[in-house]
């Protein structure tokens, strides 16, 4: 059964390739500005229609998975920094926070969707120096640039935390475990 990944995050890729998933990618045809502009409700609900939107945008004769991540701090969304300057802005506020990182993954299967699951995790950003936020950027820009809280978890962007609270496989950007219990579930990986 054909399974597409609506998605070109390399870090979503990178976690299906070593989970030893068979997909191919296409790019979701979503404009996530008309769905966050007609959202109303929680971080969590947000990155989970994001995340049906973009599945339910591929055709696909199997399954699409659709992914998103939603990144709020004090009340605040936050989008991907269009610029190195807006990164550094981004980090400034979140210094001494604490980040709330909603992740979701979505199934869909001929237009419609056929499961979902999203969820939050807590991220204590620690206490960030100018000095340190321009020696961060000098090293992980652009890489951040398609990061919503400007990090990569799996590089340097782990020295932007005291603690997290949360599945590490979410933070990343995609609840993995759930979906491969899913995928299993639909027969589209052995059992």
């Amino acid at each position: 059964m054909t399974l597409i990944l609506a998605s070109t995050s390399p870090i979503r890729r990178a976690m299906l390739d070593q989970a030893g998933v068979d997909y191919d990618t296409m790019r979701p045809a979503v404009d996530e500005d008309v769905v966050k502009a007609r959202h109303k409700g929680d971080v969590e609900e947000l990155a989970i229609k994001l995340a049906e939107a973009k599945a339910m945008s591929v055709d696909a004769e199997g399954y699409a998975i659709g992914s998103d991540s939603v990144v709020s701090v004090n009340g605040r969304l936050f989008d991907k920094p269009e610029s190195r300057d807006a990164a550094a802005e981004h980090l400034r506020f979140f210094s001494g926070k604490v980040m709330h990182l909603s992740s979701a993954v979505a199934l869909a299967r001929g237009g419609a969707v056929d499961w979902v699951h999203g969820e939050t995790a807590r991220l204590k950003v620690r206490e960030l120096s100018d000095a340190y936020i321009e020696a961060y950027l000098a090293e992980e820009w652009p890489e951040v640039a398609y990061c919503v809280g400007v990090f990569r978890m799996e590089g340097p962007g782990v020295n932007l935390f005291e603690r997290m609270e949360g599945d590490y496989f979410a933070i990343l950007g995609m609840p993995l475990l759930p979906l491969l219990g899913a995928l299993r579930a639909r027969n589209v990986m052995p059992a």
